[in-house]
């Protein structure tokens, strides 16, 4: 790896491949992951709805000419492609799910951390966006570094266009997820994911990143970003607010799992009957007609 790219991969490396990459430089660039047709639905869907949305409303985070849009898994049916990506998903796993040992009574009792979907996000950087502050995504749980000594992110950014360093491509600092909380970010230590469609750009909470610059004068950079977080930690997009219990129905169970309709790793739970019980069992249910509605009586 040198200062002008990160490190590369084909979709055909394993997941431990990938994950020794990122935990050396914090993230990687896996070339060429999606196909044309994933990228080109993914277009036909979220190109109207970016249209019909305002840019944001200020211009050093969100960006006053970016526009995003969000609860992509009611919107396009590739967002679930992109979220089960077997190497995606495996390289999530074996950095997030790592279990530690709790005791219960004199029995010291292996805990899987578990993992969930944080949030989705499509974004469009318009010509004339300035560079977004760099950032780590775990400052949002107040994680430091390294006294906690673990991953709380794993995020993906699709290349739904291309990348280039003129039209926005993320700003990425290798090595900055070894740092701790004292050394501040420069700009001029970030490199530019630049990639084709189709691509994606994967890294760690702790990494810092950005979005970049749009000097082009007509390009729009459009990316679509998910990520996995350990499944303890509140996510940043309100999964609850956002679906319906009609959409969750019409979920892949795994896609359900994930966006917290599931108490697998002991927390998320709901009473029922005076039974603490998988949420994920109410899906199920016809007497459990709406969210917000009232729980069943009864197991």
């Amino acid at each position: 790896m040198t200062k002008s790219e990160l490190a590369r991969l084909t979709p055909d490396a394993t997941a431990d491949a990938a994950v020794e990459v990122i935990m050396r430089d914090g993230g990687v660039i896996i070339e060429g992951l999606f196909d044309e047709a994933t990228i080109e639905g993914i277009k036909k869907d979220l190109d109207p709805v970016l249209d019909g949305v305002d840019t944001g409303h200020d211009e050093v985070f969100a960006g006053a000419r970016t526009k995003r849009a969000c609860g992509l898994f009611a919107r396009t049916e590739h967002m679930a492609t992109i979220a089960l990506n077997p190497l995606f998903r495996g390289v999530a796993e074996r950095i997030l799910s790592k279990p530690i040992n709790v005791h219960m009574g004199e029995e010291s009792v292996p805990f899987p951390a578990g993992m969930h979907i944080g949030g989705t996000m499509a974004i469009k950087i318009g010509p004339g966006q300035g560079a977004q502050p760099l950032h780590r995504d775990d400052s949002v749980w107040l994680w430091r570094h390294p006294t906690y000594q673990r991953e709380a992110r794993v995020q993906i950014m699709v290349a739904v266009s291309d990348f280039t360093a003129e039209n926005g491509g993320t700003l990425v600092i290798p090595g900055s997820h070894l740092w701790d909380d004292e050394r501040a970010p420069r700009l001029e230590e970030a490199v530019p994911t630049v990639m084709k469609a189709g691509s994606a750009l994967v890294w760690i909470g702790s990494t810092y990143h950005g979005g970049g610059q749009n000097t082009t004068s007509d390009e729009h950079r459009f990316g679509l970003s998910t990520g996995y977080d350990l499944a303890f930690l509140r996510p940043e997009e309100n999964h609850f607010l956002t679906y319906t219990l009609e959409q969750i129905r019409s979920f892949p169970e795994e896609i359900q799992r994930a966006l917290d309709w599931s108490s697998e790793h002991y927390v998320g739970w709901v009473e029922v009957g005076g039974q603490m019980s998988d949420p994920k069992d109410l899906l199920s249910r016809d007497d459990y007609t709406a969210i917000g509605a009232g729980l069943p009586g009864h197991v």
